[in-house]
C-alpha cells in the first residue's frame, strides 16, 4: 500500500497522529529530498520520543521519477510504502501525482492523509470571501509565457492563488500594478514559521510598501478576480461571430490553446 504524508510547511507541530504512525511504519519511504526527510524524523524524533530506524528511502522528484516508476512493480507496495515532499500535500506544485496515477493503473491500495497547505491556509486567512479560486503553483520566471499566464489570472471571474520566490515578488508585484494598481491583493510569508506576516490592500499600495523592504522568505499571492457586469464570452460564441475566418482563428486559439493554422483549415 502507499500513503501519501504531508509534512509540515513551518511549525512542526502541525505533522498529526495519524501521518507519525504512517512513517513509524513505513518499511520504504519515498522523499522529494532523502536528506530534508531524514532531517525532518529526526526532528520528530527528538520531539515526541519516537524511532524511525530500519527504513529505506529513495528519492523521488520532478528529475527522475520517470525512470523511478519504470523499477517499480506491485510488488514493491506489499511493503508499507510512504511518499512525503519536502513540505506541505504531495501533488499540490509538488511531485507526487505520478506515484498516484501508478497505482491506479495497476490497482494498487493508497490513501492520502489530510495535511498542512499552503494554498488553503493562505486562503482561510486571506478574508477574501469568493467561494472559487484557482492555484497557478508557480509563474513561469520570464517571457511572454510569463506575462501572458498573469494577464490570464487578472482577467480572470474566480480568485487566483500563486507562490512566489522572495527574489521575485517585488517584479510580480509590478507586474501586476501595470495591469490594475486597483486590484486588491493578499500577500502571506512563512507561513506557521517564526516570521509569518501577511498583507492586504490595493496592488499599488504595497507595491510602494516594499520597494524599500528587504523581501525574505517563500510568499503566497492572491489576487481578487475581475468581476464580470456581462456573460464572459465561450467557444461557441467566437464560432458564431460573422468575421473573417482568420481572425475568428485567432480568438479561438487564444480560448483553446490550439494552433491558429488547424483551427483556420477547420473554419474554411
Amino acid at each position: 500500500m502507499l500513503i501519501l504524508v504531508p509534512t509540515p510547511i513551518g511549525n512542526l507541530e502541525d505533522i498529526s497522529f495519524r501521518a507519525l504512525n504512517a512513517l513509524k511504519e513505513a518499511e520504504l519511504i519515498f522523499c522529494e529530498d532523502t536528506r530534508v526527510t531524514k532531517k525532518l524524523l529526526g526532528l520528530f524524533a527528538e520531539k515526541y520520543n519516537l524511532s524511525f530506524e530500519n527504513k529505506e528511502y529513495k528519492s523521488f522528484h520532478s528529475h527522475n521519477e520517470t525512470q523511478v516508476l519504470k523499477n517499480l512493480s506491485k510488488e514493491t507496495f506489499l511493503k508499507n510504502v510512504v511518499y512525503v515532499s519536502d513540505a506541505g500535500m504531495p501533488c499540490v506544485s509538488d511531485p507526487g501525482a505520478s506515484l498516484v496515477q501508478y497505482c491506479i493503473e495497476n490497482d494498487i491500495l493508497y490513501d492520502v492523509i489530510p495535511g498542512a497547505n499552503a494554498v488553503l491556509t493562505a486562503y482561510a486567512m486571506s478574508g477574501f470571501t469568493y467561494n472559487t479560486f484557482t492555484f497557478h503553483g508557480f509563474l513561469p520566471h520570464k517571457g511572454n509565457e510569463r506575462v501572458s499566464k498573469l494577464k490570464i489570472i487578472m482577467q480572470s471571474d474566480k480568485l487566483g492563488i500563486l507562490y512566489e520566490s522572495p527574489h521575485r515578488l517585488l517584479k510580480l508585484l509590478e507586474e501586476i500594478v501595470s495591469i490594475d494598481e486597483k486590484r486588491t491583493i493578499f500577500l502571506v510569508k512563512e507561513l506557521t514559521k517564526l516570521h509569518q506576516n501577511s498583507y492586504k490592500n490595493s496592488a499599488k499600495e504595497i507595491f510602494e510598501l516594499f520597494k524599500n523592504e528587504n523581501i525574505k522568505g517563500e510568499w503566497v499571492v492572491l489576487i481578487e478576480p475581475t468581476i464580470f457586469e456581462g456573460e464572459p464570452l465561450n467557444i461557441d460564441d467566437i464560432k458564431d461571430l460573422e468575421i473573417a475566418p482568420k481572425t475568428k482563428a485567432k480568438l479561438l486559439s487564444k480560448l483553446t490553446g490550439r494552433k491558429t493554422k488547424d483551427i483556420y483549415q477547420e473554419l474554411i
